[in-house]
């Protein structure tokens, strides 16, 4: 079955409306919602960034068959008004943002995922220096419990602290294996069995850590708002509280600023044909805002 990015039929709906030309793929990954946006608004060119070189190969593998109607830069998100203006383009009439880690990413050896054994990365850039390892093995343990219980939501972000500290005292902490060992054995028994893997909020702090992920947002999401014309709109697809509070209130903010109008009063979530065909997508919401 082929794989489809996630809320893609919500996502073309709202781009559809759209009348200018230019739109951002500020996520690219390996290029599923804009292929489909290439695919539906035919006279649209779009811009697509990402600050994976993996990714955008895939990305350009394709989107190849539309010639001329794309540019794929390596980048931040946080940098999105200097490559829009870096291709002499100042607005843009749409622009995506889709904050989920690539299923491509998940199988790749980066440390992203506790079903493998990989080395503790995590890097989407892998040219940046700090990785997973770095922060595993390096901060200290007030540091290691305030970004687990902060960015992972964690209760048990004190005791994961100070498990990992005891353990690299023995050796240090190389693999994903390891670490969801760790903080495995300091879940209560009957906790372990849950839906979610005992990991799972540890591994997601460290990434949002490693990545910067949650200050980038704040500054890609207002610089996105920033460059659409009048008419133009921006959809955000989150997938954990955190980020989707992030994208809240910046609406909010900005609406007080009379700067945009909020199209989803509430997130839209997927409806049960799409969480059939793709299970992982339950935790996604979107939500879109109109420049006014």
């Amino acid at each position: 079955m082929e794989h489809y990015p996630v809320l893609y039929r919500e996502v073309l709906d709202f781009f559809k409306k759209i009348k200018g030309k230019h739109i951002v793929d500020a996520t690219v990954g390996g290029g599923g919602h804009a292929f489909l946006l290439l695919k539906n608004l035919p006279d649209t060119f779009l811009i697509g960034i990402d600050k994976d070189d993996f990714a955008l190969k895939k990305a350009e593998e394709k989107l190849s068959i539309f010639k001329n109607r794309y540019k794929l830069v390596k980048g931040s998100f946080k940098d999105i008004d200097l490559i829009v203006r870096s291709l002499n383009i100042n607005y843009v009439s749409g622009i995506l943002f889709d904050l989920g880690v690539s299923t491509f990413q998940l199988k790749m050896e980066r440390g992203f995922s506790f079903m493998r054994d990989d080395p503790l990365d995590m890097r989407m850039d892998r040219s940046q220096k700090k990785t997973a390892f770095d922060v595993v093995n390096s901060y200290t343990k007030p540091e290691l419990a305030k970004i687990i219980k902060e960015y992972g939501e964690e209760k048990f972000a004190k005791k994961i602290a100070s498990a990992i500290i005891e353990a690299r005292k023995k050796k240090r902490i190389e693999t994903t294996k390891e670490l969801a060992q760790i903080v495995y054995n300091v879940y209560p028994p009957a906790l372990r069995r849950g839906r979610i893997h005992p990991a799972t909020k540890t591994f997601q702090a460290i990434r949002i850590e490693v990545n910067n992920e949650l200050e980038e947002i704040k500054e890609g999401v207002n610089k996105g708002i920033d460059l659409l014309e009048k008419g133009g709109i921006i959809a955000v697809i989150s997938f954990h509280s955190l980020e989707d509070r992030i994208v809240k209130n910046i609406y909010r903010e900005r609406k007080k600023l009379k700067d945009i109008e909020i199209l989803t009063k509430k997130p839209i979530t997927p409806g049960t044909e799409e969480l059939k065909e793709n299970p992982p997508s339950r935790s996604a919401k979107l939500r879109v805002a109109k420049r006014i």
